[in-house]
């Protein structure tokens, strides 16, 4: 009889989508049941890769190229990938990451134009053949979610990660549509979860998802 290897999870979703708080709630409740997880973050989850992610996010970084936004983004990736994510997989833990190379497809990609095809080619290379076996994307209009992650950059710490915030309306506008795309594209790996009711309403809906997928993951 084979071991059950570990689950990979990724959230994903505009700023503001309430993304990080049903992360944790999700983490929490997999805790309680006799899971183990680890839980990371793109860009960061290592040393280095949360040095990238200073550079990234910091809004003065305005003269940041598409190219060289993309390539740090691979960079801290293939840190994660190779020092965090596949080490917990192999363990047979469960892996939840707040964002991961969908991100890329739909901020570098479609926002800034690059195209699918160049983020494809370089997750071969930064991850290999690993992917997520599910992916919850939290959806909400644009308007509402933009306006909590600029309340959010305003009175806390992450106003020094606001640089993606800052993008005109159309940009999100072209990530929004393309996150679309995916989920249309992959409907066994991505699904779209409605993140506009009551956060514990939301933490039913990815519960009902994941909980799914739990006899493919063993208890320790």
């Amino acid at each position: 009889m084979h071991a059950k290897r570990g689950l990979f999870i990724t959230f994903e979703g505009t700023d503001g989508s309430g993304k990080t708080t049903q992360l944790r709630r999700l983490i929490e409740r997999l805790r309680n049941e006799g899971y183990e997880v680890v839980e990371t973050v793109e860009p960061g989850g290592t040393r280095i890769g949360n040095q990238i992610r200073r550079i990234l996010l910091d809004p003065e970084n305005q003269e940041l190229s598409p190219t060289a936004e993309m390539l740090l983004y691979f960079a801290s990736r293939a840190q994660n990938t190779a020092e965090c994510i596949v080490p917990a997989l192999e363990a047979g833990k469960i892996v939840v990451c707040d964002r991961f190379t969908d991100s890329t497809l739909v901020y570098q990609g479609a926002g800034r134009g690059l195209g699918d095809d160049v983020v494809r080619a370089l997750h071969a290379i930064a991850c290999g053949t690993l992917q997520p076996g599910i992916t919850l994307y939290l959806d909400m209009d644009l308007e509402t979610s933009l306006e909590r992650a600029q309340a959010r950059n305003r009175e806390g710490s992450a106003r020094n990660e606001s640089r993606l915030d800052d993008e005109s309306i159309e940009f999100h506008r072209r990530v929004r549509d393309a996150y679309f795309r995916l989920a249309a594209a992959e409907p066994d790996r991505f699904r779209v979860i409605d993140a506009r009711p009551d956060a514990g309403i939301v933490e039913k809906s990815v519960w009902a998802v994941v909980s799914a997928a739990m006899e493919y993951v063993r208890v320790p």
